[in-house]
């Protein structure tokens, strides 16, 4: 889809999507009353569904955003590593009242998908404005958010795990905890859960479960998901996209595939997301992990942009058909002619609870990302069949 018309480029409205775990929970809640009633089932994902029409516009950039500082030039270039392969190796499964679904979430260290449960509600799915009785009544829900993050060989540390206890699951080697995710649904004492096993030598799985129930899931709930993990031929993640220019020093580290980045994937599993890629000047480590990069972080690292295509609905701006909004907390939406269809371009911490909105040294400017976003060519987003691999799409 080719690339036309005139940019008007200005700093205002509310923020883009935010795409990291933290930022979610943190901007989410203050959002929920607008953006999540609570009300997907603990079923299937449903993903939205938009019709594209005729050409992308895409317009070009006459100059950076006035109201935002000048983040000066890049920091240097980190030396690159081998490109990450994107692929996933296992798929969705059920135990019992488990449903583990399919991986939407793939990095150079790991795998993630979400978990439900029979019985308990998930809110990973934005559904619109909601009454505050709606809220209260979804809040005393018996409620879960849960995930399964199936590490690369090498990448999980057993011995990280604060107050882990030992045991032996299905005759594999397992650590358990109980931990504090601070994330959605509330923390109860005893409601946040870990339990990592070995699935292969020396490569470990863990399921993250928050509840607001201590008792359920129990430990011992959670063991029934162990046997169930089989690992499969691997099969490339694909994105409804390909990139056409990647600033020199930076390497692709996630991808998100019908699913933003990381965590943010994860929480809003359901939310009708296309396809998203985070790039880094520095790949994240890649060994002695004990949880996602994400996981207890308050913002996306400096030096890292990322390119996620949703529907418009599904932003938290307006959309404007046909042109482009550089925002003052250093990310810019690009809106298709019809208005149905935004990409989001967004550097190092933005849309974070402080919303960065003076960049790093080490970000890039609005010039740039809009720059960035003008190479986005599309694929048919309601037509999996004409996604590329991840591999290739992520690459110019």
């Amino acid at each position: 889809m080719q690339l036309r018309e005139f940019v008007d480029t200005v700093s205002a409205g509310e923020p883009p999507l935010t795409h990291s775990a933290d930022d979610i929970v943190a901007a989410g809640r203050r959002a929920e009353r607008r953006r999540r009633a609570g009300l997907a089932s603990a079923g299937a994902a449903g993903l939205v569904v938009v019709a594209v029409a005729g050409a992308f516009a895409l317009p070009s950039l006459t100059g950076p955003d006035a109201t935002r500082p000048d983040p000066g030039p890049a920091a240097p270039a980190a030396a690159a590593s081998e490109p990450a392969a994107f692929d996933f190796t296992f798929k969705g499964y059920d135990a019992g009242r488990f449903h583990v679904k399919d991986p939407i979430v793939v990095s150079a260290a790991y795998q993630m998908s979400s978990i439900y449960m029979d019985g308990r509600f998930t809110n990973d799915e934005s559904v619109g404005d909601v009454s505050e009785a709606e809220l209260a009544a979804n809040r005393s829900r018996p409620r879960l958010n849960a995930f399964l993050t199936v590490y690369r060989p090498g990448a999980f540390d057993p011995e990280g795990i604060e107050e882990g206890t030992e045991l032996t699951v299905a005759g594999r080697r397992a650590v358990q905890a109980t931990t504090q995710v601070h994330a959605d649904p509330p923390a109860v004492p005893g409601g946040d859960k870990l339990l990592a096993w070995e699935y292969a030598d020396n490569a470990w799985a863990t399921v993250t479960s928050q509840s607001n129930d201590a008792a359920e899931p129990s430990f011992a709930d959670l063991a029934t998901l162990v046997p169930g993990l089989r690992q499969s031929p691997a099969r490339p993640a694909t994105l409804p996209f390909t990139v056409g220019h990647v600033p020199d020093g930076y390497q692709a580290v996630q991808v998100g595939s019908h699913a933003s980045i990381g965590l943010g994937g994860i929480y809003l599993a359901r939310d009708g997301v296309y396809g998203a890629v985070e790039y880094d000047r520095a790949a994240p480590p890649t060994t002695g992990l004990t949880k996602p990069w994400e996981q207890g972080e308050r913002a996306r690292r400096s030096g890292t942009f990322t390119i996620t295509v949703l529907p418009s609905e599904k932003s938290n701006s307006p959309a404007e058909p046909g042109r482009t909004r550089c925002f003052t907390w250093h990310a810019c939406s690009i809106w298709s002619a019809d208005g149905k269809l935004v990409i989001e371009v967004s550097a190092g911490g933005a849309g974070t609870p402080s919303r960065n909105s003076t960049p790093s040294r080490a970000d890039l400017s609005d010039a740039e990302l809009t720059k960035i976003a003008e190479s986005v060519r599309l694929a048919d987003p309601e037509e999996d069949s004409t996604w590329i691999p991840a591999g290739q799409a992520v690459r110019p």
